[in-house]
């Protein structure tokens, strides 16, 4: 099954992504800001961190950079409300998908659904 890593700050928006994720199938742990999903890196293994740009304590970006050192083969992806914010995220981490806010959570689960659509497409390239 595959893991997902799901870091929000709004605690709303964080159980809706949850429920969603996990009713197509994906293992969802969640975590409310940047620096709870360090840990998690560290002792478990994930496929995709789905990551909120704007938080507390640890951006979006600076958690998928320490993420990608930790685990160079994880899949990143981003939300956020804030246009000027995805353009520095697609400066910084250009491998990375984002999806920008307001969105409905069929295209979500879509997005997720084709960044493993192609892995096993082509073999896990």
């Amino acid at each position: 099954m595959i893991r997902i890593l799901l870091a929000e700050d709004d605690r709303v928006m964080r159980e809706y992504l949850t429920r969603a994720l996990e009713r197509s199938g994906y293992a969802v742990s969640a975590v409310d800001r940047g620096t709870a999903a360090i840990p998690l890196l560290e002792n478990e293994h994930f496929d995709l961190l789905l990551t909120d740009i704007v938080m507390p304590e640890m951006d979006g970006i600076e958690l998928a950079q320490r993420a990608g050192e930790m685990v160079p083969d994880l899949r990143v992806m981003f939300i956020t409300g804030f246009a000027a914010v995805t353009l520095k995220a697609g400066k910084q981490m250009p491998q990375a998908r984002v999806l920008s806010k307001p969105f409905h959570l069929r295209d979500l689960v879509l997005e997720v659904d084709r960044m493993f659509e192609k892995e096993s497409a082509t073999g896990g390239l």
